[in-house]
């Protein structure tokens, strides 16, 4: 049994069907999964939207505020200065969430910075309705700050910046900063000595580069705790694997990951060199133009076979073209060079079953901790077998396991009880 999961267990599993639908919901809306498989938020939720006058694009400013009724939340779309993965300044969007239980005089219990799973359509990120775990989280009194990243929201016209975690984590500590300045201004107050760092698969990558990031660059901002699950943490060892493997879950993550590192690292190699076709002529069409889900874009790509997929030379690991590729993966590898604290606290978690991310980034993060000085005790470490079902995809099963841990740790830090109950999960399938 993991760590907490005896706990709800019974509240959910009123038979095996109940059980299994209630792991669907959780799997299309707790956060999590990085196979695209999200709800759209807005649904019947019929949201009314007002929109802030223009102001000086350079300052961090709400553009848009949405009620979901239904959900009893308040969704406020903010822009706010950062920077691009080419280190040029830019203006990036994000969401602040706040559960109708937060109001003046009941400030927030603290702040929850979510990063959020991959994604590829334009609809998915959370300005534009992708609020599953935002959402959820109503109820507990946190207030949740969600970062687009470069590609999407306001810059949706870009190319994403698909796992590079410096690019990613430097935008969400953008969003948090600017969303705590606005915060006040939309009347609204929290406990500022709460934050927690939270996000699975792509999120959880993000979240780990973001305690790197506070760590070495904003020693005034402390975390909480850290939850970061199913994450690309050893991406050059993931490469690799891949190659070795020669299989994923999730072929179109593969082809993103050197998509985005061949753009922004300056790489600059035709897309003719890296990929077979008929993928190279549609890579437009299919990954930049926002327009479609992972399941989609995997659909068209007609093979879960790396090999199938990309050029030679890429998967020649001695390859002029590959040893490039690794050398600037490296640069981002977070499972070395850097000093985290030694007061950090976290979560980690994977399934060793797992056929998109593989759990050995997981084994070589909690390593790695543990060299630096990180206390034992002060992580809680769960690399393991977590499928149930055998038609389910390990990769979204991890998500489920990691949720369930999630929410006692958040209730056990908050001195609150769990503030689900299994109407209200029901209610939202």
């Amino acid at each position: 049994m993991y760590p907490g999961i005896e706990k709800y267990l019974p509240m959910i599993k009123y038979n095996e069907i109940g059980f299994k639908k209630i792991l669907l919901w959780l799997i299309g809306t707790l956060l999590i999964i990085s196979s695209g498989m999200t709800l759209t938020s807005c649904g019947s939720d019929d949201p009314t939207e007002e929109t802030i006058p223009e102001e000086i694009k350079t300052q961090a400013r709400v553009y848009e505020t949405i009620r979901y009724e239904k959900d009893k939340t308040t969704a406020y779309n903010f822009e706010y200065p950062s920077t691009d993965p080419y280190g040029k300044e830019v203006m990036l969007s994000g969401t602040i969430t706040v559960g109708d239980e937060v109001t003046e005089k009941n400030p927030g219990r603290g702040l929850v910075l979510y990063s959020h799973y991959t994604i590829y359509r334009a609809d998915e990120c959370p300005s534009k309705g992708g609020l599953d775990l935002q959402k959820f989280v109503t109820g507990s009194g946190l207030i949740t700050i969600s970062p687009d990243y470069y590609g999407f929201g306001i810059t949706e016209d870009k190319p994403q910046a698909y796992c590079i975690s410096k690019a990613n984590a430097q935008a969400a500590v953008d969003a948090l900063l600017a969303a705590k300045q606005l915060l006040p201004t939309l009347g609204y107050q929290w406990d500022d000595s709460v934050l927690f760092n939270l996000g699975y698969s792509q999120g959880g990558q993000t979240a780990l580069g973001i305690v790197r990031l506070i760590d070495e660059q904003y020693r005034d901002l402390h975390i909480t705790y850290t939850f970061a699950g199913g994450g690309l943490y050893d991406i050059p060892m993931t490469y690799q694997k891949m190659i070795e493997s020669d299989g994923s879950d999730l072929p179109s993550s593969l082809i993103s990951v050197l998509l985005a590192y061949n753009e922004f690292c300056h790489l600059n190699i035709p897309y003719s060199q890296l990929f077979q076709e008929p993928l190279v002529s549609h890579i437009d069409e299919w990954f930049y133009s926002k327009k479609y889900n992972s399941s989609w874009i995997d659909y068209k790509l007609g093979s879960t076979s790396f090999s199938q997929l990309v050029m030679p030379d890429l998967f020649n690991i001695n390859s002029n073209i590959a040893q490039r590729f690794i050398e600037v993966l490296e640069k981002d590898n977070l499972c070395k060079g850097w000093l985290p604290r030694k007061e950090n606290r976290f979560l980690l978690m994977h399934n060793t079953k797992d056929r998109t991310v593989p759990s050995e980034n997981t084994k070589n993060l909690y390593q790695f901790l543990l060299d630096q000085g990180v206390p034992k005790e002060n992580i809680s470490y769960n690399v393991s077998n977590m499928s149930i079902f055998s038609s389910q995809n390990p990769h979204e099963m991890g998500a489920v396991f990691f949720a369930f841990n999630v929410i006692p740790i958040l209730c056990e830090e908050l001195n609150i009880k769990i503030w689900i109950d299994v109407n209200t999960i029901l209610d939202l399938l």
